[in-house]
Parts: structure tokens; sequence; C-alpha cells
């Protein structure tokens, strides 16, 4: 996780105190701790002065809100933290994407392996670069890479309505989320 450009933090305070008036806490750097069992030790060994904290995660930075609630942080964070640090920026945005949006992870209750394998299985990769609207750039992408038009003549393959060609392929088949294009399975 230190490879990570933002590193995760949390700001760690605890019911107790929030109920008496106090924001006492302390922020904590999840890469200064190789898993969540020892977060979850630190985070109770910082408030040792409170018989039985009550953990209340008050804030948090680079932190999906599908991984944390202001009272859990989910059980595969650090899988998930630890995938994201293997990948380009463009890359874990996408995953991140799919986690959410496509996946709907980890409400789901996908194990953490199977998830980041559909991702590679599904993810065809950004678009949003050279044309106006992603989902073209992808179907003018999708008929060059299966050769659909290989053999037209030049002259009629200029009157094929890739707009509308990118409709159907969304319809059934595709989804686009900010430029990333993905399988749908």
């Amino acid at each position: 996780m230190k490879n990570l450009e933002n590193t995760p933090k949390i700001y760690v305070g605890t019911y107790g105190m929030y109920n008496n008036g106090s924001l006492f806490g302390e922020w904590m750097d999840l890469s200064d701790y190789p898993d969540r069992k020892e977060f979850y030790k630190a985070c109770y060994e910082y408030h040792r002065n409170e018989f039985l904290p009550e953990l209340m995660f008050q804030d948090w930075e680079y932190i999906p809100d599908f991984l944390i609630s202001e009272s859990w942080l989910h059980e595969d964070a650090y899988k998930y933290f630890e995938a994201i640090a293997e990948m380009s920026n463009d890359i874990a945005e996408a995953f991140g994407l799919y986690c959410n949006n496509i996946a709907s992870w980890p409400g789901n209750g996908m194990d953490f392996d199977e998830l980041l394998e559909g991702f590679n299985e599904s993810y065809q990769g950004y678009f949003g670069g050279v044309m106006k609207e992603a989902k073209i750039e992808f179907a003018y992408q999708y008929i060059e890479n299966t050769g659909m038009l290989s053999g037209v003549p030049e002259i009629l393959e200029r009157y094929f309505d890739y707009e509308a060609y990118a409709k159907d392929l969304f319809l059934e088949g595709y989804t686009e989320y900010d430029g990333h294009i993905f399988h749908d399975q």
C-alpha cells in the first residue's frame, strides 16, 4: 500500500467522546499497518483511556465510500488497496467504478479474487480521448478489431452508421462510466 500516491487515512475517534462533545481522535494512515486487524489494534490502543471504546470513523481520505462507514472498515479493504497499488491510475479508477457501479461490491458478497477476475474480463479500456463520445469511439475500435467491415468496399463503408451501431452495442452487452467501457457479464 506504500505505493499509493494518495495514501488512505482515517480520522478515528469514539462514540463516547463524540457524545460527550469532543471530537478528540487521531488521523491514522492505513499504510502504517500491515492489515485490518493491526489497524484496529492500533485504534483501540490509541483510545485505551476509554473503557471498551466504540470506534467512530469521523472522516477519511482516499478511501471509496463502498469500503468504509462511520463504524466499520470493510474486511477486504487492504486487498483492495494492494490491488490498486499495482494498477495504473486509469485502471485503478476503472476498478473503483466497476466495484461500485457494476459489481455492487462489497454488498453483493462476492469474494475479492472473484471480483478482480470479473473486472479483468469485463474491462475494455478507456475511451475518452480522440472523439467526443466514448461509446462511439469504442464502436469504431470494436468494428476495427473484429474486422466487421473488412472486405466491404470503401465507398460503402463510409455509409456505415457508427453512432447507431454504438447505441446498439450499449443497449445489450456494454456499459460506459466516465469514458471507461465494460462488457456486461
